[in-house]
């Protein structure tokens, strides 16, 4: 009898075992994210993860500088500062108490694609901190002084960030300059003109456009019940109306034919060189290559091109490089800090040959599986916080749209071959197709050179 009753019961435990879906083998599992598409438009993405009491709100607006045409460059980034000043039913800077007095905090950034704001509280204030968003996003108010005083804060940080910042001050001449169809030529921060003349009239119509529910994406991790989100969720967002969508972006920047050269002259300790290659989407399935081939170029002190131009050529004091992640296919970007009697020239031969071995020879084996592992285990260092993973749950829900594509990503960068690092730099990295933005010191005031 004993021996049927065990023979049933393994008999039913295999019959359950073989019933569960086998756990991911990179660790992730992609059913525990969940998410509903509200009835104005909005979608809401939860990840539950209990190892602490607090939540990351992360609210993904698809509005940056790249929505934006002359006249009101910069208005992406104004709301940015906009959305904490005062609502209908709040006063401004009550936000911000209100979050505080909870042990709450907040931030906000803009990019050339995106508007995100961050909030990051105990999971007991849930109800407080949606009802806040909700309110700011439905009621925003447009107070002319308060606009007046965020207009000369965002004049301000103009100012700090390029004008008075010689890396950014050539960084948006070069950028200007290698975009001449596609709007990811307007500088995020806004041209000082256009930041001068903002009405309220167009605050108004670009917030009634971008700020709908239909054009935000909502993501919350941390010690919260999927259920629970979604009733809030639908109790103070859903009832505010959804908008007409926005225009999309039909510009298409066109290929580039020959290479293109900025010199700007300023106050400066040393010379500098940028470098800004036309690239690929975000969504592009060559991105990983693409990630793959900068962080072997010119990502830390064993990087070809610190090594090269660095420690051997001596050409340059610093290097480092950049590429951006956007809706369409933006630029990536290289950066070197010449010594202050560096020579222009010299530095930029031994930068345009090293780069050429790339395309002519492509990666080593070993220069591979080294970025392969500084990639995946950065991936997985971002996914240690609720924070980074609403960061990264939100990016590939917006720029890939499906957030699910997350889980996939350290399969992603393992089948990436030196063949298609090769290819790549064949095809993107030519002279043809960047814009060289030069920075000459000049003389200051007191005969110093800056």
């Amino acid at each position: 009898m004993k021996s049927a009753l065990l023979l049933t019961g393994l008999l039913a435990m295999q019959s359950v075992m073989a019933a569960a879906p086998p756990k991911p083998a990179n660790g992730l599992d992609p059913s525990v994210v969940q998410s509903v598409t509200l009835r104005n438009g909005m979608t809401v993405i939860v990840w539950p993860k209990h190892d602490i009491p607090n939540v990351a709100l992360y609210n993904f607006v698809k509005v940056g500088s790249r929505n934006e045409s002359p006249g009101i460059t910069g208005l992406a980034h104004f709301f940015e500062h906009m959305m904490f000043n005062g609502t209908a039913t709040r006063e401004p800077g009550e936000f911000d108490r209100i979050m505080e007095a909870q042990g709450a905090s907040n931030n906000a950034y803009t990019s050339d694609d995106l508007t995100v704001y961050q909030n990051w509280f105990p999971k007991r204030t849930l109800r407080t901190i949606i009802e806040l968003e909700a309110d700011r996003l439905q009621n925003l108010a447009f107070v002319p002084k308060v606009v007046e005083s965020e207009r000369q804060v965002v004049y301000s940080e103009r100012r700090l960030r390029t004008e008075d910042d010689n890396q950014g001050k050539l960084m948006e001449q070069v950028q200007a300059t290698a975009f001449v169809a596609h709007p990811y030529g307007n500088p995020t921060i806004g041209w000082p003109s256009d930041i001068q003349s903002w009405r309220i009239e167009d605050l108004q119509q670009f917030f009634k456009t971008y700020y709908a529910p239909n054009n935000c994406t909502l993501v919350l991790v941390g010690d919260v019940q999927p259920d629970e989100v979604f009733a809030l969720a639908r109790e103070h967002l859903e009832p505010i109306p959804a908008q007409t969508p926005p225009l999309p972006i039909r510009t298409k920047e066109p290929e580039q034919l020959g290479e293109r050269r900025v010199v700007v002259h300023a106050e400066a300790q040393t010379p500098l060189l940028q470098f800004a290659y036309h690239s690929l989407a975000a969504a592009d399935p060559e991105m990983p290559a693409l990630e793959l081939m900068m962080r072997i170029l010119g990502q830390g002190d064993s990087s070809r091109l610190h090594r090269a131009l660095v420690e051997q050529d001596k050409v340059a004091i610093a290097v480092d490089n950049y590429w951006q992640e956007g809706f369409d296919p933006g630029l990536a970007w290289f950066f070197l800090t010449l010594p202050a009697e560096g020579e222009v020239a010299k530095a930029e031969a031994a930068f345009t040959r090293e780069i050429a071995k790339v395309a002519e020879s492509g990666v080593t084996a070993a220069e591979l599986a080294k970025a392969k592992s500084l990639v995946i285990a950065d991936f997985w260092r971002s996914l240690a916080t609720i924070n980074g993973k609403a960061q990264q749950l939100g990016s590939y829900a917006v720029f890939h749209g499906d957030q699910r594509k997350l889980f996939d990503a350290p399969a992603t960068y393992e089948k990436v071959t030196s063949e298609q690092i090769k290819a790549l730099a064949a095809r993107l990295l030519t002279v043809n197709n960047r814009t060289v933005g030069v920075l000459v010191p000049v003389m200051g005031e007191e005969g110093e050179g800056e």
